[in-house]
């Protein structure tokens, strides 16, 4: 083989490892969070590359993508569903009551180092009347959701600058949700929203939080985008006078069912 012919094939090569690294759905399995935990899961994120962070309601924790846990802190009793953004991990935080009609909530977004899991900031958010209980990011605007008394017959989101200045709440007519919306994702073009019931409610909007999906699916554990039609869902199960456990498992979008789980590997 002449150099020239060589280096066309080592450049071939190369070319198809790259092609195949692309069209890799997702850099994200099946995996179960290492460890057993005080309180229940309340979302998951991840930094898009080789960790998932996972909150325990009194635990924050952060694992590597076989779910072998690499930090781990204890944290304010109420922590929330979680986002990733620039390195760092915005939590949505209730100090108060959720839930309560008369907003007795105490909102927060708590933010944190994504490496070591230091705290950095700590961010009021009052207009999350009902209490702050998910939140997501998507184009320079944060968005958190919460709580939802049972008279009300619609869900909020309201939205933040990178600064967390409030700029708008947003109206979601979709009927009622059990404690509304526990957590959030915007993927795929789409906000997907996780809420509890019987049975539990996939919320999907488009960007500007009108109506294209409402389904019978549990994501109010966690969910997030993790590449081109592709999802982790997280599940969990706790036992009494043992603690909590969790897992998150691979889907993909479906018109009819929302999200589907995906085969193992």
């Amino acid at each position: 083989m002449s150099r020239i012919e060589y280096t066309a094939a080592l450049l071939f090569l190369v070319s198809m490892a790259y092609t195949a690294r692309a069209e890799s759905p997702s850099t994200f399995q099946n995996v179960k969070c290492e460890g057993i935990y005080p309180g229940h899961l309340q979302g998951i994120c991840t930094n898009n590359k080789d960790s998932i962070y996972w909150s325990f309601t009194t635990v924050l924790v952060k694992t590597d993508r076989d779910g072998k846990v690499r930090k781990k802190v204890p944290v304010a009793n109420h922590h929330g569903d979680l986002c990733y953004h620039d390195g760092k991990l915005h939590v949505a935080v209730n100090l108060g009551k959720f839930n309560d009609p008369r907003g007795n909530a105490d909102s927060w977004v708590y933010v944190y180092d994504a490496d070591n899991l230091s705290e950095l900031a700590r961010h009021r958010t009052p207009e999350v009347f009902h209490g702050a209980g998910g939140i997501a990011y998507q184009d320079g605007r944060f968005l958190v959701v919460g709580g939802l008394p049972g008279e009300i017959k619609e869900n909020y989101a309201y939205e933040y600058d990178e600064q967390f200045q409030f700029v708008k709440r947003h109206v979601i007519r979709n009927g009622h949700t059990s404690m509304g919306i526990q957590t959030a994702a915007h993927a795929n073009g789409f906000w997907w929203f996780g809420c509890y019931g019987n049975p539990p409610t996939l919320l999907k909007t488009d960007r500007d939080f009108k109506m294209k999906g409402k389904f019978p699916l549990n994501v109010a554990l966690g969910i997030v985008g993790v590449g081109q039609e592709r999802f982790l869902i997280a599940k969990g199960t706790c036992q009494k006078g043992k603690g909590c456990t969790a897992e998150v498992m691979l889907a993909k979008p479906d018109p009819a069912k929302g999200l589907v789980p995906l085969p193992k590997p």
